[in-house]
This record gives structure tokens, C-alpha cells and sequence, in this order.
């Protein structure tokens, strides 16, 4: 059974000479375990006020949105909205939920899913698409929240039309909060979501009693549905529509990603006390969640989608309107007055304040998650400033590109949103699959099939967002490149366990007893033949160490857990190595742990940018100039403990 060894080695570490870098570096953390140390549980339906920041905000710009796209079709292609939601993306996300109960999402479920390379690139592709969801949820909310500052009368008079410098001057506040260091918190999550759904139903209400006090409203919409055509073409056409309308699905990736803040219950209490390690009652509560939200969702999507078409003219929510990414902050300044509008606009400029800062905390914890375990990020993503810095330059790009209008970037916005769910809807289709539950994975098909369609034809009608989610992977894909070649200098080792003779040999073997003797085989034939050679060539004392590496299938792995076994033939060791990803990084690993008295390295002489490739993807290569060179990056900073190996 192997056992723990004793000697961890040390990882490289950030130095920054001057006071800026010294500042970046004395942020917080992006760290996901020192994150999930400090997690607290809480019941589903305090959670629920975090989703509903990302969720419930949409309501700030959906419906505005939803009549430039559909007019007088909003609430029927709203009504099919709710349908793919209710009956297509929750059905999928509980079940991502049963499968993802740390919280890691369809991207880790997919991951896990697909192996080797396969799954590293599929997952680099997903995380530029999220990247693009979370890049435009910050651009978007921020160029909304613009927006309703801007309509307001009692601030039109000091901001004046300055959508573009408002909605920067709102991403800098929003970087800033970052870089000194924001928490997301329940409570506050809290104080702007409860009181913003209070004010959207109070306007609601009151724009509902207003259709029904003037019957005409309603036969002036049918009949300007009836120039549209018969039912099956408005069916139809609603059905068309209905992907310009698929921002109002953003809360559902969010909904699992808070998962590990839900209380799961005795249910999980007795669970520890077990040691069992499916946490039902954090599944349970976290569907609950998921109902819940998508279910209050629903009701005021329906409610405003018809209201709105009823009492907004055309000429209002046009492109250039009044009630343009504010549809429904227009009605509460038509029908309840100047002041209590106002009121309104605070409350959703806080609310998409709020959203754009949980996207920025969805990026600060994504992209740790996954590209420095892939060994494809610097290692400055640990800190979160100067990755709050990199973020806030591409929002600022981003913003200038369309020019701060909430419409040009819904068609990114959606794109992004209907990538994740297609991923969860695929990653459900393929888990219950494997797991044998053939109808469970026809109907996650089906939903997978819709989605499809719904994400084909977004990025047909607006493919700004296939365009931006194309400059993202790319971006990603470079970024990981680079990296991956500039960290193939690092041990690469997470983890070492060594049998128990290995344990009895140590000390016979390390702290300058042996030379160490890279081997591909360690029969005794070759390792008769290598010792005649070495014999013949060089003047040796002391015994000789052979070890030979043994890789896993798998190499895309960036680090890995070995474990080393050792035997002794006659005064000689043999060590093998199993579980390594690559060949070179583990021998100098194995070189420091042992401190040898020389290492025999050789080269192959072969092509050297083959070698290179092969080195990277395959863990293989030109093994002995890597071995050097490996152990002369860790020299170069580490500090000098003693005699290096010849």
C-alpha cells in the first residue's frame, strides 16, 4: 500500500521588484480551494438571491428587447421562452446538478466526460463562449444600467447622452470594487433582488390594471396580430423569433454554480457522519432553487412581455425610443410618476451593477478553475488583480466596439448563454447514457436538439456573437499555448507516494548515495549492458540508481500523482515511476528528491522541433536536454542548499 513520502518540493513563486507588483500581488486569491475553505452553507432560498442576480436582472432590458424583435408577437414568442425553459433548460440543469454538486457546471461535466486532449480543447472552446457570457453580462449590464441613468429626468440634465463615458465610468467603479476586494454576499445579494422584484410587480400590477380599465388595448393587439397572419403562421413566426429572446436563460449556469453554499440538511449531515459522498440534500435543495427561480422567471417574463406590447408604442421601443433597454422603467415613469420611476431606476441600476460584479466574480473563479490545472495560464492567474485588470481592459474594448448599446450586444449575450446550456443539455444527453437511462438521455436529446436549433439560428440572424466567442477561443487558445510551453519547465508533479521497501531503501539511496541512470527498460540484460557502458566510459564510485519512467495514456494531464516503487540488485537500485505524464520533468523531480551524486543524461540527436512537439503534447522528446534544462530553471530560484549533481 503506498504511503506519503516526506519531502515536498517547492513550487516556483511570483517576485515582483517593483511597488505596482508588489500591489497586484498583495490582492486576493483566485485560488479555488483557499475559496472553498472559506464557503459557508445557507438555505436554498437565501442562495437563490444570487442566481437571481444574474437571473431576475435580464428584467431590466428582456422585455425592451423582446418588442424590438418580435413587436406584437412578444408575449406569444415569450410564452414559448418559458416553455423551452421550464420544460427544456430545468429538466437539464437538474440533472447537471445531480452529476456537478461541487458546483463545477456542464463544462467540468463534459471534461469528465471526454478524455486526453479531446477534453482539453473542447473545454478551452466552452470557456471562450463563457468568457464571452460573462465578458458581455458585465459590458451589457453596465451599458443598461447607462441607460436608465441616462432617461431618468432628474439625471438627463448632468449626464446628458454620454452612454459610451457613463457605462465606462460604471466598469472602472466595478473594477475598482474588485481590486480592493469585493466578496460576493448573500445579504447584499439580498437587499437589491428582493426589492427589485417588489418594484417590477408593483408596475406590472399596475400596467395590467391599466389594460384591463381600457378594453380597447386588447382587440387593437389582436387585431395587429391578425395583419401578421393566421395562428399557424404567428406560431411560426413566434417560433423563429424566439431566439433573439434566449438572454432571458442566463441564470441557470449561475444556479449551479452556487451549489456549494446550499445547506443539503440532515440528509448531508448524516451523509459525513456516513462518509458517503453524493451530497442529496445540496441536490435536492439546489433543484429547489432551480424551480423556484425559473418559475418567478416565467410569471414576470409572461407579465411584462404583454403589457409592454399593450402600452408601449412603437415609435417608443424603436431602436432610438424612449423605452429602448428599459421597457419597463418606462412604464413605471408613464403610469406611476417621475419619483417613484426614479426609485425604479436606482433599484435596477444597483441590481445590474450587482450582475455585471457576480460576472466578474464567475471569471475571477472559471478561469483558475481550469487553465492552470491544464498548466495553459501564467502563474499571476492566482491573483486576482491583475486579472481584474486584464478583464477590465477587454470590458472597455468591448464597450467601444458597440458603442455601449444594450441591443448590439444581445445577439453576443445570448450566443454565449446558449453555448453553456447546449453543453448541458449535451453533457445530460451523454451522462445518462453511460448511466443506461435510454429515455432520460432521448429526452436530454431532444432538449439538446432545440437548443441547437435556438443557438444555429442566433448566430445566423446576429453572428457579432460567434465572431466575439471565435476572438475568445483563439485569444484562449494562444494564451494556453504560450503558457503550457513556458511552464514545461516545472516538476509537474502534484503528488509522489512511494511503496514500502521504497521507504526502507530511502535512506540507502538518497543524499548523495547513487548516481542516477535514466533507463527505458530495466530488464537485466539492458541494465547489464548500460552499466558495462557506463563502466567503460567513466570513472564511477558508489552504486548506480536506475530508474525508468512509466507513462500514463492519458498525457494532457499537466501534473500528475506518482508513485515509485525501488528494489535493490545487488549494490544497485532500480526505481520505477508510475503514473507520469511526461518523462523529463519527472526524472528531475525524481533527481532533486534523491540529491544524487551525478545523472547520466544522453541525447537522441534527432529533429529537434519534433522533439519539442512531442515533448508537449506527448510527454516524450529530447529527454536528457530537458532534464537539464528543468533542473537549471528550479536552480535558478531556488536558493543553494548544496552540492548540485554532476
Amino acid at each position: 500500500m503506498p504511503i506519503d513520502f516526506g519531502r515536498p518540493l517547492p513550487e516556483p513563486a511570483l517576485e515582483f521588484k517593483s511597488w505596482f507588483g508588489r500591489w497586484l500581488a498583495r490582492g486576493p486569491s483566485t485560488d479555488e480551494e483557499a475559496h472553498a475553505k472559506q464557503e459557508e452553507s445557507h438555505p436554498w432560498y437565501k442562495v437563490i438571491w444570487l442566481t437571481g442576480v444574474d437571473y431576475f436582472s435580464t428584467l431590466g432590458y428582456q422585455p425592451g428587447i423582446a418588442l424590438l424583435a418580435a413587436g406584437a408577437l412578444a408575449p406569444i414568442a415569450t410564452a414559448i421562452l418559458v416553455l423551452v425553459t421550464l420544460l427544456g433548460a430545468l429538466p437539464v440543469y437538474a440533472q447537471v446538478a445531480k452529476r456537478s454538486y461541487a458546483g463545477q457546471g456542464s463544462i467540468a461535466m463534459l471534461e469528465n466526460l471526454l478524455s486526453g486532449w479531446k477534453s482539453k480543447i473542447f473545454v478551452l472552446i466552452l470557456l471562450g463562449f463563457a468568457a464571452t457570457d460573462f465578458v458581455i453580462t458585465m459590458t451589457l449590464s453596465s451599458a443598461d444600467a447607462a441607460k436608465h441613468a441616462i432617461e431618468n429626468p432628474f439625471s438627463h440634465a448632468l449626464l446628458g447622452d454620454h452612454q459610451i463615458l457613463v457605462t465606462l465610468v460604471l466598469l472602472v467603479i466595478m473594477a475598482v470594487i474588485f481590486l480592493i476586494g469585493f466578496s460576493e454576499a448573500i445579504q447584499l445579494a439580498t437587499l437589491a433582488t428582493v426589492p427589485y422584484l417588489f418594484l417590477n410587480l408593483i408596475v406590472l400590477v399596475r400596467c395590467l390594471w391599466e389594460v384591463l380599465t381600457h378594453p380597447s388595448l386588447i382587440p387593437d393587439w389582436s387585431r395587429a396580430l391578425q395583419l401578421k397572419g393566421d395562428p399557424q403562421t404567428l406560431a411560426l413566426a413566434a417560433v423563429i423569433i424566439f431566439p433573439k429572446l434566449a438572454l432571458g436563460l442566463s441564470g441557470f449556469e449561475t444556479g449551479v454554480s452556487v451549489m456549494p453554499l446550499i445547506y443539503g440538511g440532515k440528509w448531508d449531515e448524516r451523509r459525513r457522519r456516513r462518509d458517503r459522498p453524493v451530497p442529496l440534500g445540496r441536490i435536492a435543495n439546489t433543484r429547489k432553487l432551480l424551480v423556484t427561480a425559473a418559475l418567478i422567471m416565467s410569471f414576470f417574463l409572461v407579465l411584462s412581455s404583454f403589457v409592454t406590447a399593450l402600452l408601449i408604442s412603437e415609435a417608443d421601443y424603436a431602436e432610438s425610443g424612449k423605452a429602448a433597454g428599459r421597457a419597463i422603467a418606462f412604464l413605471a415613469h408613464k403610469y406611476l410618476g417621475d419619483w417613484f420611476g426614479t426609485v425604479y431606476d436606482i433599484s435596477t441600476i444597483v441590481i445590474l451593477g450587482l450582475a455585471g460584479m457576480s460576472a466578474m466574480a464567475g471569471l475571477l473563479h472559471l478561469i483558475p478553475r481550469y487553465l492552470p490545472r491544464f498548466g495553459m495560464a501564467p502563474l499571476w492567474v492566482k491573483l486576482a488583480r491583475p486579472l481584474v485588470l486584464v478583464l477590465l481592459l477587454i470590458n472597455i474594448l468591448v464597450t467601444l466596439v458597440f458603442r455601449a448599446d444594450v441591443e448590439a450586444q444581445s445577439g453576443a449575450y445570448a450566443t454565449g448563454v446558449l453555448v453553456l446550456i447546449l453543453s448541458a443539455s449535451a453533457a445530460a444527453t451523454m451522462a445518462s447514457w453511460r448511466e443506461r437511462n435510454f429515455l432520460l438521455s432521448f429526452y436530454c436529446g431532444l432538449v439538446t436538439i432545440v437548443f441547437a436549433y435556438t443557438l444555429v439560428d442566433n448566430c445566423l440572424e446576429r453572428p457579432d456573437g460567434l465572431i466575439i466567442g471565435s476572438i475568445f477561443i483563439l485569444l484562449v487558445m494562444i494564451i494556453s499555448a504560450i503558457s503550457r510551453a513556458q511552464r514545461s519547465v516545472e516538476f509537474r508533479v502534484s503528488r509522489i507516494s512511494v511503496s514500502e521497501e521504497g521507504m526502507r531503501l530511502s535512506p540507502s539511496i538518497r543524499n548523495k548515495k547513487v548516481h542516477l541512470v535514466p533507463v527505458r527498460n530495466n530488464d537485466p540484460v539492458s541494465l547489464a549492458r548500460k552499466k558495462k557502458e557506463i563502466k567503460q566510459h567513466f570513472s564511477v564510485e558508489g552504486p548506480l540508481a536506475f530508474v525508468t519512467v512509466h507513462l500514463v495514456d492519458n498525457r494532457s494531464e499537466f501534473t500528475a500523482e506518482i508513485e515509485l516503487e525501488a528494489r535493490q540488485e545487488g549494490p544497485d537500485f532500480v526505481i520505477d515511476v508510475y503514473g507520469a505524464n511526461t518523462i523529463a520533468n519527472t526524472i528531475a523531480y525524481i533527481s532533486e528528491l534523491i540529491d544524487p551524486i551525478s545523472i547520466f543524461i544522453g541525447l537522441t540527436r534527432a529533429n529537434l522541433m519534433q522533439q519539442a512537439f512531442r515533448y508537449l503534447l506527448f510527454g516524450e522528446g529530447e529527454t536528457g536536454l530537458m532534464v537539464y534544462t528543468i533542473l537549471v530553471s528550479y536552480w535558478d530560484w531556488t536558493p543553494e542548499e548544496d552540492v548540485r549533481p554532476l
